[in-house]
């Protein structure tokens, strides 16, 4: 496929913005190559500034459950827009946005609208420290909660080390506030709760894993996080920017059967505009200003463009639950076929799947951690990448991220994965 287009606007990019994007991952530093520049899209596909079309697994990284451009979100956009783009103030969109999800959702009591996931798990720590008046908080190795300070900590040389910012401009006072876990290694939590005694306000993760491939819990994890903070008067917050309406409706809190004291939401819930949200039960969110002493603002929270095309969207998952049946069979039959090929040409792998989002992994499995995950083979990734994105089929670009599907994929969209991604491990075993 010709990029011409794509490789210049890239170029001017580098000379104005840093790196040439504005978020890293855009920038197939992962993979090698120069960024494709997107102009449109439409239901499944992708269409770059030099008219390639691409059948999109990335999904804007998740939120575009129905596709892109569905046509019911946009005129709820447009006619919106229509009187204003953001007034400032408070609008009846925000309200029945809040009513929707806390009347659908266990155990979100109240919910408050930020702008995006990262401030939204941002506030949920602040909130959760102001709660329980305590100052650290875990969060396990390979989730990703957005760039805030908080976040941006990796682990010291012992399990029980202070955490150290793993980015220039992350105070040493923030990293000793921050402990890190090895996800599904509960014995891993106990032990830096134990360490810290009274000092843990909040355990922070991903029910299901999306920023390190997909790792699904193993089986009791998530319970024994739940009975483990309920022991220790912890806030448990499951951050659910991916799976949030897109795993259930209900979420993960639905599929595992665990409740959690505060959620966070993005994405899905602005059907791709930006947005957040953080919400759980009355007796936390109350905390928050002007109610509470906890102060948290946003000029554009609630945005009336957002609210309506998330209200759109959650709407339509809401009144065709079959929606999610059909993401499952889809899905199934995807990580089925590339499973097939794989074990065909003997190469090396282990697939993990939950609902419309699935992870695969270069290596020997099981992959239930970041350790593992960490072992894939990064130069076989990068290679099938490229490979399917010269076949007009758009994987995301970094070993570490999970495939997201659409419902707008069609059965022949599928076949055409299938086979372009047959025809691009054949490539790549004749070359080796």
């Amino acid at each position: 496929m010709e990029n011409t287009n794509s490789k210049a606007l890239f170029e001017r990019a580098q000379k104005v913005i840093p790196g040439g994007v504005n978020s890293p991952v855009r920038a197939f530093n992962s993979v090698g190559g120069s960024p494709v520049f997107i102009k449109r899209a439409e239901g499944a596909y992708l269409f770059d500034e030099d008219g390639n079309k691409y059948i999109d697994f990335i999904g804007s990284w998740g939120p575009m459950l129905l596709g892109h451009a569905d046509p019911d979100i946009v005129d709820a956009v447009r006619e919106t827009a229509l009187g204003s783009t953001s007034f400032g103030a408070p609008t009846k969109l925000e309200v029945e946005m809040a009513e929707l999800i806390t009347s659908s959702v266990q155990g979100i009591d109240k919910i408050r609208m930020v702008n995006s996931g990262t401030e939204a798990t941002m506030s949920a720590i602040r909130v959760a420290r102001g709660f329980t008046d305590k100052n650290k908080i875990i969060k396990f190795k390979g989730c990703y909660h957005g760039h805030g300070d908080s976040f941006l900590i990796e682990a010291g040389s012992g399990a029980l080390t202070m955490g150290q910012p793993s980015s220039p401009g992350v105070t040493e006072g923030t990293a000793k506030d921050t402990l890190n876990a090895d996800y599904n290694d509960i014995n891993s939590v106990k032990e830096l709760v134990e360490a810290n005694s009274d000092d843990i306000a909040a355990i922070i993760l991903e029910p299901v894993a999306g920023n390190m491939g997909c790792i699904p819990p193993v089986n009791g994890f998530l319970q024994d996080l739940r009975a483990l903070s309920d022991e220790h008067n912890i806030v448990l917050i499951f951050d659910e920017v991916m799976t949030g309406f897109r795993v259930d409706f209900e979420g993960a809190q639905k599929v595992y059967g665990v409740t959690a004291d505060l959620v966070t939401y993005g994405k899905i819930i602005g059907a791709g505009l930006p947005v957040g949200a953080y919400g759980g039960k009355k007796e936390i969110m109350e905390y928050v200003a002007p109610t509470g002493p906890v102060y948290q603002a946003g000029t554009l929270s609630g945005n009336p463009l957002a609210m309506a095309a998330g209200l759109t969207m959650l709407n339509k998952l809401k009144n065709n639950p079959d929606v999610y049946e059909d993401l499952e069979r889809k899905s199934a039959r995807i990580a089925e076929g590339m499973t097939k090929t794989l074990e065909a040409h003997g190469i090396t792998f282990s697939a993990n799947r939950v609902g419309s989002m699935i992870g695969l992994f270069y290596c020997e499995g099981p992959v239930t951690s970041f350790a593992d995950a960490n072992r894939t083979d990064k130069e076989l990734f990068s290679k099938i990448f490229h490979g399917m994105l010269k076949r007009g089929v758009y994987l995301p670009p970094s070993p570490f991220e999970a495939f997201f599907l659409s419902n707008a994929l069609s059965d022949d969209d599928i076949e055409l994965t299938l086979n372009a991604f047959e025809e691009t491990i054949e490539e790549i075993s004749i070359k080796n």
